[in-house]
């Protein structure tokens, strides 16, 4: 196993997908902190700081595509047969791909948590105001935002490996977060907040966020992730290649 994780952490040096993706996650979050505290909020109250670097947890979307690429991206390149020849067991490949990029994932979460607080510390002195790094639910949202970002890599990676097709397979998950779950909570309102993207909401403690506590939320969404990954381990040991 150790040597599939260093694999798999060597794959991640030589390509530019994910430092593409740190980087536009980097800006997104800087530019969301911007539109939140230049929309007229007030830098003065504690709620603005907490809904300024929310926006970190808000882009766990980019680690969801992350791990899709993991495995459907090998797919599409055609390296998955070369990756299976070397590793005949392919569940232990699924489990070092869900190893090594929930990690990154969590480091992700952590550069954008960073960027951020640093982002937010800015827009509100440059608005009059100053961050209060006192507020304990400040560092609870920035948490949840890292947590968030890890457990969707790993959720992506089990898409990835599910839905091997890269474009389904990100269009799949994009569909599910944009339509899917809102018409499931339309239809069955009592069943919204227990749904994957609304636990990530309430991990992340994002505006909005459905009416669950935190805790209930990461369990909710570490719970998905653990049965996505069973699911994606079993089906690859079975599925043919091509």
């Amino acid at each position: 196993m150790t040597t599939l994780i260093a694999n798999e952490l060597r794959k991640l040096r030589t390509i530019r997908g994910p430092w593409l993706l740190l980087a536009a996650g980097a800006v997104l979050v800087i530019v969301g902190v911007a539109g939140e505290v230049a929309s007229g909020a007030d830098v003065t109250q504690p709620q603005t700081a907490i809904h300024a670097v929310a926006h970190a947890g808000v882009m766990s979307l980019l680690t969801l595509i992350f791990g899709i690429t993991a495995v459907a991206g090998e797919y599409r390149h055609k390296t998955i047969t070369d990756t299976y020849l070397t590793t005949p067991r392919r569940g232990r490949v699924i489990a070092a791909k869900l190893a090594v990029y929930t990690a990154v994932g969590a480091v992700f979460g952590l550069v954008l948590a960073v960027t951020a607080v640093l982002a937010t510390a800015v827009a509100i002195t440059a608005n009059g105001g100053s961050l209060d790094l006192s507020n304990h639910d400040l560092w609870r949202t920035l948490a949840g935002g890292v947590a968030c970002n890890a457990a969707f890599a790993a959720i992506g990676v089990s898409l990835g490996a599910l839905i091997r097709n890269l474009a389904a397979a990100i269009a799949t998950a994009l569909a599910w977060i944009a339509l899917v779950e809102g018409l499931i909570g339309e239809l069955i309102s009592d069943l919204e907040a227990w749904l994957p993207f609304a636990g990530g909401q309430a991990l992340g403690r994002l505006p909005g966020a459905p009416s669950i506590s935190q805790w209930a939320g990461g369990l909710l969404l570490a719970g998905y992730a653990v049965v996505f990954a069973a699911i994606a381990v079993t089906t690859s040991v079975r599925r043919d290649i091509t």
